[in-house]
């Protein structure tokens, strides 16, 4: 389906779902001009949402509902007809269970949303003589620039995808060395590995553990001991000469050479052993 020029959509006050939906049609298609009104002129000519009994409207009885129960609104509606021509069905599907349900469950139940009372708040006071279409303006650019976020996130990781899945190919033990910080959760998701090794953007290298995806818990998580401890002592109990870093909950260590982090991560395949 491709994006007309003109959209509909309801008028008076706004919601994040009607919100986003006019971001993501104008990143689909920049010159997109939306009208909002109580009524859908007759013969128009273009998209309407969040309103019209349509196929982009959410309130008759029949709504349509994903398979986990959440029930679309009109971004989520939206968001199932476009989104994985940005950024492909994978991630398509990945920003839906994490970014946009949560706006649809908000716009459908009054489930608590932060960033659904955020653009909520520009919506004018009680006692205020702005023009709700004006602040709509201003609430479509704010949440524009969170989308655009979102989705070039989710570009980005799929770019990373073919370099992690070439550093897994070439891993030993479980340990996967990157050249280079890149997202790699999603390439790993299924996978065997245990570490990834990366050079830190602070400055250093960092060793992190691969989760589980079942429990979401580190599969090998760093020693107790090394939980939160100052360099000193961490250094002393693991006799890695440049360890700096452990995270309190064992997830993450820092060392300043690469060679170090992968020993951080042979130390806790060895058992606690040198």
């Amino acid at each position: 389906m491709q994006v007309p020029k003109n959209g509909f959509t309801h008028g008076g006050k706004f919601h994040a779902d009607d919100v986003f939906s006019t971001a993501l049609l104008r990143i689909l298609r920049p010159d997109f001009t939306v009208t909002r009104g109580f009524s859908v002129p007759e013969n128009f000519d273009g998209i309407v949402y969040d309103i019209g009994n349509g196929p982009f409207d959410h309130h008759a009885a029949d709504r349509a509902e994903r398979p986990n129960g959440v029930p679309y609104a009109a971004f989520g509606l939206l968001w199932r007809e476009f989104g994985a021509q940005l950024v492909g069905e994978n991630q398509a599907r990945l920003l839906d269970e994490n970014f946009v349900q949560p706006l649809d469950l908000n716009d459908n139940t009054g489930e608590s949303c932060l960033l659904a009372d955020a653009i909520g708040g520009f919506n004018p006071l009680w006692d205020q003589p702005r023009d709700p279409d004006e602040c709509f303006a201003r609430a479509v650019d704010f949440a524009q620039v969170i989308l655009e976020n979102n989705i070039e996130a989710a570009r980005a990781v799929n770019r990373a995808d073919a370099l992690v899945q070439k550093a897994y190919a070439e891993s030993r033990d479980g340990i996967v060395i990157l050249p280079c910080y890149a997202p790699w959760k999603n390439a790993l998701y299924r996978s065997d590995a245990l570490f990834v090794v990366y050079p830190s953007q602070r400055g250093g290298w960092s060793a992190q553990c691969v989760n589980d995806r079942l429990t979401k818990r580190p599969k090998k998580p760093f020693p107790m001991g090394w939980a939160g401890q100052p360099e000193e002592h961490l250094r002393k109990s693991s006799g890695i000469a440049t360890l700096r870093f452990c995270h309190a909950s064992r997830f993450l260590i820092t060392a300043e050479t690469k060679e170090d982090a992968i020993a951080a991560c042979y130390f806790v395949l060895r058992g606690g052993k040198k």
